[in-house]
């Protein structure tokens, strides 16, 4: 069992630390609010159990790159990102003195929706927890406990690193912290343009 904790602790933190979407919109979001950006790992979090329980019960056992599903996600996921990275471009131009009265406008809801919509319409993600769940299959570890540690691992880390990136916060000035903005925006534009490419190279095979 402990072997079992250890395993799905190491697969989380495997699946966390990667710069991908959500890394990248938790840092940006943590220069402004430390709720809001935990808000938003923990929507991704509940979102990866979300896939997680259905792959368990068999639910995408046939989805591929070829299927409808795939490719309705892949859609939906590249037109999510895209907005997210407009959305973020655009914010670069608010002072931090409007930020500290308008970041309590953001609603937590609103946060958490952001971490588990961009999470659900990730194509990747559903490819990612069922080689987890194969792993767990073919090594005999405990399922229960290898979620544990999995959920484990990744609520380490979205608890830690938005708050170090938060507490760091007053190192950066405010032209920095719009270039922060814009770096951010560019590479959550080019993960959702990357979809959308291989969706239509998929479409056209």
């Amino acid at each position: 069992m402990l072997g079992s904790y250890i395993s799905g602790f190491l697969l989380g933190f495997g699946a966390s630390v990667p710069i991908g979407p959500i890394n990248i919109l938790i840092i940006n979001e943590a220069l402004e609010s430390y709720k809001n950006a935990f808000l938003i790992g923990l929507g991704a979090m509940c979102a990866d159990i979300t896939y997680l329980t259905l792959i368990f019960f068999g639910i995408f056992t046939h989805v591929n790159e070829h299927s409808f599903i795939f490719h309705a996600i892949s859609f939906f996921g590249s037109v999510f990102l895209i907005y997210l990275a407009y959305k973020i471009f655009k914010s670069r131009a608010i002072d931090n003195s409007k930020l500290k009265t308008q970041k309590y406008f953001k609603s937590s809801i609103k946060s958490y929706s952001k971490g588990y919509i961009l999470t659900i319409l990730n194509p990747y993600t559903i490819f990612f927890w069922a080689s987890m769940l194969a792993y767990v299959n073919q090594n005999n570890l405990h399922f229960g406990f290898t979620v544990i540690g999995l959920v484990s691992a990744i609520m380490l880390w979205i608890t830690l690193m938005p708050l170090f990136v938060h507490k760091t916060k007053s190192f950066f000035s405010q032209k920095i912290s719009a270039y922060i903005n814009i770096l951010s925006a560019l590479i959550i534009f080019g993960f959702g343009i990357s979809i959308f490419i291989k969706l239509v190279i998929t479409l056209l095979v």
